[in-house]
């Protein structure tokens, strides 16, 4: 996981705008927007409550999901997950 502004940011595929919202407003919308998307693409969360930076790493450590990064600028945070692959289904 990357805590830095500089350097390249993840590519992503969807957008989910959580500014101005308080826990637990940001991770719902983070919940809601991946169960939406494809397994292996990425969603990007744009918040400005310094609180979700813990929130979306206990988030991602529940759900499995990635977190490819969490870049910290002056007045938000934006937070890339990547959702998880569902695991392959054994037969015994």
């Amino acid at each position: 996981m990357t805590d830095s502004s500089v350097g390249s940011t993840p590519e992503y595929q969807h957008t989910v705008d959580a500014v101005g919202l308080a826990c637990p407003l940001p991770i719902l919308r983070a919940k809601k927007a991946l169960a939406t998307i494809s397994p292996g693409e990425v969603l990007r969360v744009i918040t400005t409550d310094r609180g979700a930076v813990r929130d979306f790493q206990a988030f991602c450590r529940q759900t499995g999901n990635e977190l490819l990064a969490q870049v910290d600028e002056v007045e938000q945070v934006t937070h890339y997950l990547k959702r998880r692959v569902k695991p392959a289904v054994t037969t015994n």
